[in-house]
């Protein structure tokens, strides 16, 4: 892409991803668009809100899923020191409720890294207009549980130990509540996700973002 006037300053861009080939991948994408330039590459969290501080870009390409601290709780404190930070997130998962969350935490955008090629520049450029960017796949993910009943945080809990493995039994024990009790929420969480069985809400769970294992 030509830039509009010759002294146009391009769109920095930090790109945040624990992935060599995610980040090379980027670069590539990104080499050739003369409006468009990488100021800096993080591989974690902390390294990324050490970036920012330092390079200020007008867009952050952030990961969610990154040891230590997670690109969620980085986008948090990078837009807590810097409100107007643009933060276009990245992820393998296409899970609506951790879409949700990171929308209503301030990210700009959402692309799933598989569409990275397709979308990308035009998201850039998109996120650095002011505008919001979300991927149509994921798009359509959100639109497919609007209304839905969240669980509760009790269910949460419930699902979450579910997940490791735990009979009723067990689960009850670990979380001060009765038997019968348990059974009351498995049963209220597979009616709210759609669950044939305790396996098919964990796995449905984890497909939307709603708990991670």
């Amino acid at each position: 892409m030509t830039m509009s006037s010759a002294d146009a300053r391009p769109i920095t861009v930090l790109v945040v991803d624990d992935h060599a080939l995610l980040r090379d991948g980027v670069s590539f994408a990104l080499s050739g668009e003369s409006d468009m330039q990488i100021v800096a590459y993080a591989v974690d969290g902390q390294s990324a809100i050490e970036a920012f501080r330092q390079h200020r870009p007008d867009v952050t390409l952030m990961d969610l899923q990154m040891p230590g601290m997670s690109g969620i709780d980085a986008m948090c404190a990078i837009r807590a020191e810097f409100p107007n930070a643009r933060v276009l997130v990245l992820t393998t998962y296409r899970g609506d409720v951790q879409v949700s969350n990171a929308l209503r935490l301030g990210a700009s955008g959402f692309l799933l890294k598989a569409s990275l090629r397709k979308e990308l520049r035009d998201a850039i450029r998109a996120v650095h207009a002011g505008r919001r960017v979300i991927s149509p796949d994921v798009a359509s993910d959100l639109a497919a549980h609007v209304g839905e009943t969240m669980l509760s945080e009790r269910e949460l809990q419930v699902l979450r130990t579910v997940a490791r493995g735990y009979a009723n039994k067990q689960i009850a024990a670990e979380l001060g509540i009765s038997e019968d009790t348990v059974k009351s929420h498995m049963k209220s969480i597979m009616s709210k996700l759609d669950a044939q069985d305790r396996t098919h809400a964990v796995v449905t769970a984890v497909k939307r973002g709603i708990i991670q294992i």
